[in-house]
């Protein structure tokens, strides 16, 4: 955040990002006392534990082009919170978001509630989305689905990605758990969109209402490289084998959408398409040649990131850092199998982050630890070979910071 004034901002700030309550009681009646913006325009609900933001960005942009006048919310940010809330293709200012959280404060003393960090960000945007008119609403799920903020909305179409082990604390020890946690993102009778990877005959048992399935059906590529793939003669600025399930899932959503009468054309939703970016996502950084920046945060994301970099021959200089919660193990495994070049391991201030112990316990003793600037300044250094950050979006983000970058431009 740049403007000291923004003192709902740092309000917001200050409650914390992680942590998830049982219920929906909460956001609804926040909601409710902000006049229930979530009901004034149709939305789109999108769980699944990884692709979610890709998927979004896919959607969000195909709609745009197709001339839906688009809301899109998203999470974690990586520099400002402003980053979650967009409104047909661009982020709201820091301004417009902390006089709509003012808005969500305002809600919370009058109803005595103690809402999350979350829950007040689903409300701004639900505000932004109603005061902007939107044709349709894109919500991301923050964690699972059943008490997620989100889930306080009335989709008309929701979105399943994929079910991998993550946020095992909170959601359950086991795929099916965990899965049923995001399958109460589906209504009644209502389409649900399932990503490539996921089988219909293991998630119906676990569904607690009866959706009309719609199983994406997988793309292949044309040709595939490091940084773009080709597919039915379209070029992609998101690469990977992975980006092809999530553009799959979108546009079997893009479908769902057309039969309940949205103006989908295919023409136009290439166009959107084409032109969709998602910072942090094997994202070439601006200003840094040779640079690339990735979220991926648990195993399964690990996996689709090595096997591109094995499929398409890359052997980076690998950047690593994640928080301590997550299964550091499984990254490390999965990330090895790119046989990286080098490994550099690093470190923030935030206590949540993975211990410098703790990464040389897993990479090998002899690695040096870097803090955040000395990664920012090796970064900045010219090198022949190709720098792969990843572990974390908290980690990228904090790189951003230090390098004085904006994630959108």
């Amino acid at each position: 955040m740049t403007d000291a004034g923004l003192t709902h901002l740092r309000a917001l700030e200050a409650r914390g990002h992680w942590g998830i309550k049982c219920g929906l009681e909460n956001p609804r009646k926040l909601l409710g006392a902000l006049g229930h913006p979530e009901f004034a325009f149709p939305v789109v609900l999108l769980a699944g534990t990884n692709g979610k933001g890709s998927t979004g960005a896919f959607l969000a942009h195909a709609l745009q082009a197709c001339g839906v006048r688009t809301g899109w919310t998203t999470s974690p940010h990586l520099v400002s919170p402003a980053e979650r809330v967009w409104v047909d293709g661009a982020p709201l200012r820091e301004a417009h978001l902390d006089r709509l959280l003012g808005e969500a404060f305002a809600a919370e003393a009058r109803m005595g509630l103690q809402a999350t960090y979350f829950e007040l960000m689903i409300a701004a945007a639900c505000l932004a989305f109603r005061e902007a008119g939107v044709g349709l609403a894109v919500l991301e799920v923050g964690m699972g689905g059943r008490w997620d903020a989100t889930n306080a909305s009335d989709p008309v179409l929701s979105i399943l990605t994929n079910v991998e082990m993550d946020h095992m604390r909170y959601l359950g020890g086991d795929r099916e758990a965990i899965a049923r946690e995001k399958l109460c993102t589906a209504r009644h009778g209502r389409p649900l969109v399932l990503g490539p990877g996921l089988d219909p005959a293991w998630l119906w048992p676990l569904l607690e209402c009866r959706p009309e399935l719609h199983p994406a059906p997988r793309l292949r590529a044309e040709r595939m490289a490091w940084d773009h793939s080709w597919v039915e003669g379209h070029r992609l600025q998101l690469a990977g084998a992975h980006q092809l399930d999530n553009l799959a899932t979108a546009w079997e959503a893009l479908r769902g959408l057309a039969r309940l009468g949205f103006p989908v054309t295919i023409e136009a939703a290439w166009r959107g398409i084409e032109a969709t970016t998602w910072p942090g996502r094997l994202w070439a950084v601006p200003g840094l040649p040779g640079v690339f920046m990735d979220g991926a945060h648990n195993p399964h994301g690990a996996r689709s990131l090595a096997a591109h970099a094995r499929a398409t021959g890359v052997r980076p200089h690998l950047f690593f850092s994640a928080m301590g919660d997550k299964d550091l193990t499984g990254m490390r495994i999965e990330l090895s199998r790119m046989e990286p070049a080098a490994v550099t391991l690093v470190r923030g201030d935030n206590p949540r982050y993975a211990t410098a112990e703790a990464l040389r316990t897993l990479w090998g003793a002899g690695l040096e630890v870097l803090d955040i600037d000395t990664a920012a300044g090796r970064l900045r250094e010219p090198s022949e070979s190709t720098r792969l950050v990843c572990g974390s979006l908290y980690f990228i983000g904090d790189l951003l910071r230090t390098l004085g970058l904006d994630p959108t431009f």
